[in-house]
């Protein structure tokens, strides 16, 4: 009888009874379920664990973590389980949150900081985030969205977001595009794109963030997701915003303005900033595919000395290696590098080498042999090798996603850095491979410890390999400062590298596709970057050459670089007027330097880029959304490069306030247009009125000369204005210890008087004893000057402005009229 059974005979035969009425077919399962697009259904409940709040609809479920007051997490789990919390792009910090809490309305919810209002509505799960007066900032046009990837694995994921009818974007990294993306429609997949044209796309960088400009408020959204991922800005439906990718999470951050510089500083509390570049890394560098023998690198290096013109950096392409295999010396060409390193260094050349992820599959090489012996080359899903042609011919590929591999990286410039080599450069690193563009999918990586194939590394393989360079260099060069450079990036890049925007041409479209694309990078989060100045491929001629140095002054990057197969490329190389021009332009660039240092440093302490376009500037003026050409370098210099042939003159926006003309100290009121002439030996460079500029005497390369007096030019200004001056040793980290001086001097001018404050920060001293003042355009008379209430002499230099000597460590000048 049945009770008399135990329990696990009742189950046997349960289960029997059970098999017993199964009708065996071919294909049991009759309802497979169909593949499409599902959405978030209505909201079922809730919970709050901490900073996070999680809303489940009964399957999926959405998270909403508070970052800080301005910056809000969503992310989505399609089947209720979320993804391994991990991300290249995150910089590690701690951040603060005054307050949050969830308050559940009749039909919604309400994840409320002190800034921000996230609102979920309950019916359909659409999202959105107010301001604190309740302004909609950013909206959901759907709820979010999947679709199952049965090849792959995961998800395809999706959001629409609503777009006002006068919605203006940016960002997005280097797309060669208008500079507002409205309109437009983008691939993220880093791609090397030789000779690239305006609107193609991809290129190649990364960076899923952009700015949405709605009614004059700033918000910005970053997607971080390293698959491929798309941007749809109002280009197939006018009223939406899409983005998508092929793979991965649907992990999106919301970033408060409502300022976009404010939105950028947020962007970098997220990411981080760039490190601080050695000051030699901002002067003017000197590249070609190749400098090549010795003889040839000696005697570009004597030509910038014997013709004066400014450069401290000389850059070695792929011919300087045994076979292009990396971390070789080609020793016929270079039969001893140690001592030519050398002998530059004396002249105040800093040597620059590239290095290039493929590795030659050569037994008797010494790099490949360790790489395959501790088995960090990547493989194939059925494990092979993943192999592919590029410079040293068939190559395999590090890993650069597994740390073991970034370490051992890091250790084999070792011998390049004893060699006295002061940067590396970073290509092909998309990774580009001959014949077939990059790595097939099936490439399996480590993802630290996260597991992956090429779908989900292909976007972060460069990054990665800049980060093993630079950690590894930090290393070998101990309290120096590494300087890198690469051409992949994703986003967080900068805090390893700087970077330029590949292989462009020598054509006045792509001077302006320059343009656009620094702006654009700086304000993505990639400040410290530049263009190959004169075009890598094709033939510019003088003019064109000229107009691309004198942009280059203000591109925070300065290098010329151009192809094997061109001409020359240095300053001298399209005869004396040209190189005139070049030369002046150049020494322009070191006059400026203190400026220039000043703006990396706030770049990299406070956030700020350091491009800074119109529609940035002045984002209140709707007028202004549209502005391409003109930006400002910092806050206090702007600029507007001439961008066609033979142009006598340009019409020039310069925003509120007034403006000086650099080269004659003109006075131009802004807030309206401008017809500016533009001589072949200038180009408009304006300085904000109230602005307080430091220069440096001309040098041949920094550190040349010994500072004896810092020259201060003070441009007057009514009102109040505030200007910064940054110094430290120029090339180690002790900034890091406070070891620097950041000096903020405040201006306070009237018709009758001019008032300058000085506040010192930081532990660093400066070798000379005394400022030389230039006062620009006083209004006035001068009648007395007051230093610390003590009255001194003044002059008037042979150009007729007033000059003023004072201690550095004054702390209150009063000039009267």
């Amino acid at each position: 009888m049945k009770e008399n059974l135990d329990p696990g005979e009742e189950t046997n035969t349960n289960e029997e009874s059970t098999l017993d009425n199964v009708h065996h077919v071919n294909n049991p399962v009759l309802d497979l379920p169909q593949i499409e697009k599902k959405y978030l259904d209505e909201i079922k409940s809730y919970s709050q664990s901490e900073n996070t709040y999680y809303f489940y609809d009964g399957v999926a479920k959405v998270e909403v973590k508070v970052i800080t007051d301005e910056i809000i997490r969503v992310r989505l789990a399609p089947q209720g389980t979320f993804l391994e919390d991990f991300s290249y792009a995150i910089a590690k910090k701690t951040h603060r949150i005054s307050r949050h809490q969830c308050i559940e309305e009749e039909d919604a919810y309400l994840v409320k900081t002190n800034t921000v209002t996230c609102k979920i509505s309950k019916k359909d799960f659409l999202i959105s985030f107010e301001n604190r007066e309740g302004k909609i900032m950013n909206a959901d046009h759907s709820p979010m969205h999947w679709e199952e990837n049965p090849d792959a694995g995961g998800y395809y994921v999706y959001c629409t977001k609503q777009t006002e009818s006068k919605e203006a974007f940016y960002g997005l990294g280097d797309k060669a595009s208008t500079f507002n993306l409205r309109g437009r429609r983008f691939t993220n997949w880093n791609s090397d794109t030789y000779a690239f044209a305006f609107n193609q796309d991809p290129l190649y960088k990364t960076i899923p963030f952009y700015i949405g400009l709605n009614d004059g408020d700033a918000y910005g959204i970053f997607f971080d997701n390293t698959f491929k991922t798309y941007f749809d800005f109002a280009s197939e439906d006018p009223v939406k915003t899409s983005f998508w990718s092929e793979g991965g999470e649907l992990q999106y951050y919301y970033i408060h303005g409502p300022h976009m510089i404010d939105v950028v500083r947020r962007y970098h509390v997220l990411t981080g900033t760039h490190y601080l570049p050695p000051l030699w890394a901002i002067g003017y560098h000197q590249c070609r595919w190749s400098y090549y023998p010795e003889a040839n690198v000696r005697h570009v290096a004597e030509e910038f000395r014997k013709r004066q013109i400014p450069c401290d950096a000389i850059y070695l392409d792929i011919d300087y290696m045994d076979g292009y295999r990396c971390f070789t010396w080609n020793k016929q060409y270079f039969p001893d590098p140690k001592k030519m390193i050398f002998d530059l260094a004396n002249d105040g050349f800093k040597t620059v080498v590239m290095i290039d992820p493929g590795l030659k599959v050569d037994e008797n090489y010494w790099v490949f042999k360790e790489g395959k012996e501790n088995k960090y080359f990547c493989r194939r899903g059925d494990d092979y090798f993943m192999e592919g042609y590029v410079w040293p011919g068939r190559c395999q590929f590090p890993d650069f996603t597994n740390p073991e591999v970034r370490e051992w990286w890091g250790t084999l410039y070792q011998g390049l850095v004893e060699d006295g080599v002061a940067g590396f450069w970073n290509d092909m690193n998309e990774p580009a491979v001959f014949g077939r563009g990059t790595f097939p999918d099936d490439v399996r990586h480590n993802f630290d410890g996260q597991r992956g194939s090429h779908r989900k590394a292909h976007n972060v393989y460069g990054m990665q390999m800049v980060r093993a360079t630079y950690d590894g260099l930090k290393k070998l060069y101990k309290n120096k400062r590494p300087f890198t450079i690469t051409r992949a990036a994703y986003a967080g890049t900068q805090r390893y590298s700087s970077v330029w925007t590949g292989d462009n041409m020598a054509t006045w479209e792509h001077l302006k596709i320059g343009v656009l694309q620094l702006q654009r990078l700086s304000v993505s989060g990639i400040s410290f970057c530049g263009t190959d100045i004169g075009g890598f491929t094709g033939e510019p001629d003088g003019e064109l050459y000229t107009r691309w140095v004198q942009f280059g002054v203000f591109s925070p990057f300065m290098r010329v670089h151009s192809a094997g197969d061109t001409r020359d490329r240095e300053p001298w190389s399209f005869g004396e007027d040209w190189e005139k021009i070049c030369k002046k332009f150049i020494e322009l660039r070191y006059k400026l330097l203190p400026y220039i240092y000043s703006v990396f440093w706030e770049q990299t302490r406070y956030g700020y880029p350091i491009l800074r376009p119109i529609s940035l500037i002045e984002q209140h003026i709707e007028s202004n959304w549209q502005r391409e050409e003109e930006f400002s370098f910092g806050e206090k210099i702007l600029v507007s490069p001439v961008l066609n042939p033979g142009q006598q003159s340009k019409i020039v926006y310069l925003p509120e306030g007034d403006w000086y003309y650099y080269f004659n100290n003109h006075i131009f009121q802004g807030g309206q247009e401008h017809n500016i002439e533009t001589p072949l030996d200038e180009m408009p460079i304006f300085v904000k009125a109230g602005s307080v500029i430091a220069e440096y005497p001309v040098m041949q390369h920094t550190g040349e000369k010994k500072i004896e007096e810092l020259l201060l030019n003070v441009y007057f200004g009514k009102g109040i204005n505030k200007s910064y001056l940054y110094t430290d040793h120029g090339d180690t980290f002790a900034y890091e210890q406070d070891v620097y001086l950041e000096k903020c001097f405040i201006t306070s001018g009237t018709d009758h008087s001019l008032d300058i404050k000085q506040q010192l920060k930081g532990l660093f001293t400066e070798r000379y004893e005394e400022y030389d003042l230039k006062l620009i355009q006083l209004p006035f008379d001068i009648q007395k000057v007051l230093v610390d209430g003590k009255e001194i002499g003044y002059q008037k230099d042979e150009s007729g402005y007033y000059r003023v000597r004072v201690s550095k460590d004054f702390e209150d000048i009063l000039i009267q009229g």
